[in-house]
Order: structure tokens, then sequence, then C-alpha cells
């Protein structure tokens, strides 16, 4: 299992943009080559430990989702196909196959895009103290999981390190202005909205989702990674019950296991077990196989 789990690139002749927890990008002039690794962060840690076929799952779901809502918006996606690739990356075409993307140079928003169709996460948290999320007044006794009357825009600041921070739309408007503000937000529901009906007919509850977004010339597009079990909750549809938590395709196997040990959340994380390893992912090769109806090559 090990040998398949790529923790960590090295492009010598390339140019490193930025190492995130996930993906390393690389500065090819006015492209960048995304790579998504296996790493795993919980807590906002990276794990010592990878997940086989993470950073596969995490492309060939971009690229998917990429090609689904072009119609809805513009994206950054130029190839995932490493023979069309630039010729300098060719030595590396073994490391760079189904887990890297030849994607535009953009001048990327400095805010995260959240949308919300279900009551979750750090939203069901503010709801059962303040009856609202992110400042958006809610009605009462919703439980938590519950469905959301309208789709909502939740917005959070893009920290380089540590957590992002919940705003609202006032914050987007006094950095942004308002007319990016606004579309912004008509360009993030929509696609969740595209998105969500597409899974819920494949047996997969979007709950929430996190859109990042760049300007190309005068064009708002959609950058980063788009609709994973990373940046989304993915839930299974036939085990959907309202007023509790909702088993997921992700990384909650890590998670729930982590929760279980004496460990402070704060660097270095402990070893997984090879068992919670394999169920993890098998949750993301199944969260890929429902939603794209293919088993991932």
């Amino acid at each position: 299992m090990k040998e398949s789990i790529l923790l960590k690139t090295d492009f010598p002749d390339l140019k490193l943009f930025r190492k995130g927890k996930v993906r390393d990008v690389y500065d090819l002039g006015d492209q960048l080559l995304i790579v998504s690794t296996d790493r795993i962060s919980c807590f906002d840690v990276v794990l010592p430990c990878g997940i086989p076929d993470k950073g596969r799952v995490l492309t060939a779901l971009s690229c998917f989702w990429f090609d689904f809502i072009k119609d809805v918006c513009g994206h950054h996606l130029i190839s995932a196909e490493t023979g069309r690739y630039p010729e300098k990356l060719k030595n590396y075409a073994v490391q760079l196959a189904g887990r890297s993307m030849l994607v535009k140079k953009t001048k990327p928003f400095p805010v995260e895009c959240i949308v919300r169709g279900y009551l979750s996460g750090s939203g069901w948290k503010e709801y059962k103290e303040k009856q609202s999320v992110c400042g958006i007044k809610l009605p009462a006794g919703l439980k938590e999981s519950d469905k959301l009357p309208e789709i909502i825009f939740t917005p959070s600041t893009k920290a380089d390190a540590g957590h992002d921070i919940n705003v609202n739309e006032n914050y987007v408007k006094n950095l942004l202005g308002e007319a990016v503000c606004a579309k912004l937000k008509e360009l993030s529901v929509a696609v969740y909205r595209k998105a969500a009906d597409y899974a819920l007919q494949r047996g997969i509850i979007i709950a929430d989702t996190k859109f990042e977004f760049g300007l190309s010339g005068d064009e708002i597009i959609i950058i980063d990674e788009v609709l994973t079990p990373d940046s989304s909750r993915f839930w299974p549809f036939a085990q959907y019950v309202p007023g509790r938590s909702q088993p997921s395709f992700d990384k909650q196997f890590v998670r729930d296991y982590l929760e279980s040990l004496d460990w402070d959340k704060t660097p270095p994380a402990p070893m997984l077990p090879e068992e919670i390893i394999a169920k993890t992912s098998l949750k993301y090769l199944e969260a890929y196989k429902l939603l794209t109806g293919k088993n991932l090559c």
C-alpha cells in the first residue's frame, strides 16, 4: 500500500509557487502546475502518513466537475493529460499522471466562498447558540443536518495558516466591492445548486462546499479544486437522518480515530493504523465512483 502513496514532490528545475496541506503548486510563467499529493490533514495538522489514491481522486473529481459546471462558470483547468503538458514536464510524467492539473494563473480573491444547503459543522454550532449561521437568521426548531429553507452563502477568510474565520457578505463587500461580492455569491450558489441536484440523483447529498475564485483578465473563474471530499461534505443519501451527524465520504474515519487519542491536535500528529488508512481510501474511491459512474483507473 505504502508504495502507491505520494507525500511530497521534488521537481528541482521547477519553481515551487506554493506548498499547501495537500497540493504542491509550481509556477510555469502564465500557467500553474497543481499536484495533488496523498497527504491528509486534520485539525490543521498534516499527518505523517498518506491515503492511497487520495490525490488521484481529488484530481479526477475536480476535472469531472470542471467539465460539468462549465456552462455555469468558467474555470482555470487547461489539461490534466500529461501528454499535453509543456516539454519541461515530460521528465516527471510518471509522478504527475492522474494527480496533476495544468491551469491558468489567475489573481485569486482573498476569500473562501462557502455555500451551505444543510445545517452542519460550524453552522450548526452557531445556530445552537444564536439561531443564525454567519449572521444569517434562520427559522427556530431546526435540527442538526436539516436541509436549510434556502441555500446560503457564508464566506470566510482565507488563512495561509491555521483556521479560516467565518465572515459575512458585508466583509466581502468592504474588501472587494459590492459588484464583485454579488458575482461571487451568484456563481457560488449556481454551481452548488447544479452540482447538488446532480449528486442527489447519484445518491450523494452535498451538504456544503467551499469554492475559490480568481480573476482571469476581466472574467471571474473558479480555481483550485472543486467539489471534492476535501472541500465538501458528502453524505450518503440512503443513510441520511436529520437530528444527528451524518456518515460521510471523506476523512471522518481519521477525525474520529484522532479524537479517541490523547493528542492535543498540535504537531507532530500520530501515525494512523493501516485499517483507518484503508477505510479512508475506500471512502474517497466510493465517492468518485458514485458521482462519475466509473472506477478510478
